[in-house]
C-alpha cells in the first residue's frame, strides 16, 4: 500500500525557517511526483510545489516561489520542504501528496484530483 507521512511541521516565529519531510513507501519512485499542498484555517486547500522523481523538475506556486525549496533523496524515499523567510500567511496544515510523474507541471501541480495518494498533514503555525 502507499504510505505518505509527513513530519516537520512546528511553531515558528515570522521571518524563520522550517524543513518538512514526507517519507514515503508502496510504490515506484521514479514513476511519480511528490507534491506539498497547504490548507490554511477557512480556506481551500492550496498547491505550492511539486517535484517529479522521473525528471527531477520542480514548480512553484507565486506565493512560496523564491522562499521554499522542494527537494528529494531518491535513496531514502523521502521528498522534503525548506521554507524561509516565513510568514503569518504560510500558517496552515501541510499536506505531501503523490501523482504520476507527468503531473508534475506548471499547469496541473495545483490539481488536487491528480494526486492519488495523501499524508495525514503536520500543522506549521507562524507566529508575529
Amino acid at each position: 500500500d502507499v504510505q505518505l507521512v509527513e513530519s516537520g511541521g512546528n511553531l515558528v516565529q515570522a521571518g524563520g525557517s522550517l524543513r518538512l519531510s514526507c517519507a514515503a513507501s508502496g510504490f515506484t519512485w521514479g514513476d511519480y511526483a511528490i507534491g506539498w499542498f497547504r490548507q490554511a484555517p477557512g480556506k481551500d486547500r492550496e498547491g505550492i510545489s511539486c517535484i517529479s522523481n522521473f525528471d527531477a523538475g520542480t514548480y512553484y506556486a507565486d506565493s512560496v516561489k523564491g522562499r521554499f525549496t522542494i527537494s528529494s533523496d531518491n535513496a531514502k524515499n523521502t521528498g522534503y520542504l525548506e521554507m524561509k523567510y516565513l510568514d503569518i500567511e504560510d500558517t496552515g496544515i501541510y499536506y505531501c501528496a503523490l501523482a504520476p510523474h507527468y503531473f508534475c507541471s506548471a499547469f496541473a501541480m495545483g490539481r488536487s484530483n491528480r494526486y492519488i495518494a495523501w499524508g495525514q498533514g503536520t500543522p506549521v503555525t507562524v507566529s508575529s
